[in-house]
């Protein structure tokens, strides 16, 4: 925990003065400009990979905003998130053409194998499962997004592979 005159902090974004400093530099930097909030947010979704309640009243204070409204923009958005993520990302599409083609079953295997439910991250910090709406490939359900990599007609028995192919990336 860290203790300055205005506030005791307790989201590891804040403490950390690599981090912290990082916040105020994407604030600094941009709080002057048209439409600032969300190129502020942005910015440290991207830097930090994530805003906390915590971040968000830190966010509001520095821009002058309300904080209902930074609120409002994070909870909005899909691609904000107020955890933090592991460094890598499983995404189950839970559109229709992959619930019907058993999308169910893959994220059984993954609860199964990681010990995780969808929007948690193992506790190494290495994976983390989100489940999403349509990803535009119903023609290669049931899908699954590894990152940026979308991959098509997963089978709950080759899963495994996934996992075991993200843990070898990290070596």
């Amino acid at each position: 925990m860290q203790t300055t005159l205005e506030k005791t902090y307790t989201d590891e974004a804040l403490i950390d003065p690599s981090k912290r400093a990082t916040i105020d530099r994407i604030l600094q930097e941009n709080k002057h400009l048209e439409g600032a909030t969300m190129v502020v947010l942005n910015g440290i979704q991207e830097s930090i990979g994530y805003i906390s309640s915590e971040m968000q009243v830190y966010i509001a204070n520095n821009l002058g905003e309300p904080v209902s409204r930074i609120h409002g923009v994070v909870s909005f958005y899909s691609f904000f998130t107020t955890t933090p993520r592991g460094k890598h990302t499983i995404k189950f599409c839970i559109g229709t053409a992959c619930y019907v083609a058993g999308i169910e079953q893959i994220i059984e295997k993954a609860k199964q194998i990681l010990g995780i439910e969808p929007g948690e991250t193992t506790e190494d910090g290495l994976i983390t499962l989100e489940l999403c709406r349509c990803v535009g490939a119903c023609s290669q359900a049931p899908v699954i997004v590894v990152d940026e990599d979308v991959q098509g007609r997963v089978k709950p028995n080759r899963f495994p592979k996934t996992i075991q192919d993200i843990k070898s990336q990290e070596g």
